[in-house]
């Protein structure tokens, strides 16, 4: 497994020039794995987190055709995301600017079943099976912060350490807009438009993202 998340495809796109395809068949994983998931939707239990299964995508593969960005998906185990590896368990993660450049962000509340009690970027989850990404991104952002974005693009295709594949979007804020955060947060605040200056919460991953996109 890598130790620092990889970038697999860089954008930006805009959300017409990102599109997919998803595979019939599910993703089989073994039973080594299917026994890690089951132990990790165990632990979510034990410490009271939501812990629903079920199935959602999995990046099969991409391409970039041009200046489009293909995304080939399959259903794959939900709980498989929990272990040490996530076998491409595919996510999204919708960052978030305000019209004045500042990024939102949030401390996840500590039943959520991950990050729980550490600040992350906007929004992010799980591809529902048959869901277009890029509509993930702007689900995830209006079920999070009640929010709609003035301009959405697709920045990246990132693979984590733990085998999460993300897609990476940035949502721009009209003047104006008003983030509500939902009860998987507890805590939340706009931090400055240059993550060098970013409060000591902003640990390396979080910075690193920021740096990523602080010129797009």
């Amino acid at each position: 497994m890598p130790s620092a998340p990889s970038l697999l495809a860089r954008g930006p796109w805009d959300a017409a020039q990102v599109d997919h395809s998803w595979r019939d068949e599910p993703f089989e994983p073994g039973p080594e794995a299917e026994a890690e998931a089951d132990a990790a939707i165990e632990a979510l239990r034990d410490r009271g987190s939501p812990s629903h299964d079920g199935l959602s995508a999995r990046l099969k593969s991409f391409e970039v055709r041009g200046d489009h960005l293909h995304l080939e998906l399959q259903p794959a185990r939900w709980a498989l995301r929990l272990g040490g590896d996530a076998r491409d368990s595919m996510t999204v993660l919708c960052v978030v600017r305000a019209a004045d450049g500042r990024w939102l962000a949030g401390r996840r509340a500590d039943w959520v079943a991950s990050w729980a009690g550490r600040w992350a970027l906007g929004a992010g989850g799980s591809v529902e099976v048959g869901e277009d990404p890029v509509a993930t991104l702007s689900r995830e952002l209006e079920e999070e912060w009640s929010v709609e974005p003035e301009r959405l693009t697709v920045e990246a295709l990132v693979r984590l350490p733990s085998g999460l594949v993300s897609l990476v979007g940035l949502a721009r804020l009209p003047e104006g807009a008003e983030a509500i955060p939902d009860a998987e947060h507890d805590a939340f605040a706009w931090w400055p438009p240059d993550p060098g200056e970013w409060p000591s919460e902003a640990h390396p991953p979080l910075r690193r993202v920021g740096q990523l996109l602080v010129h797009a």
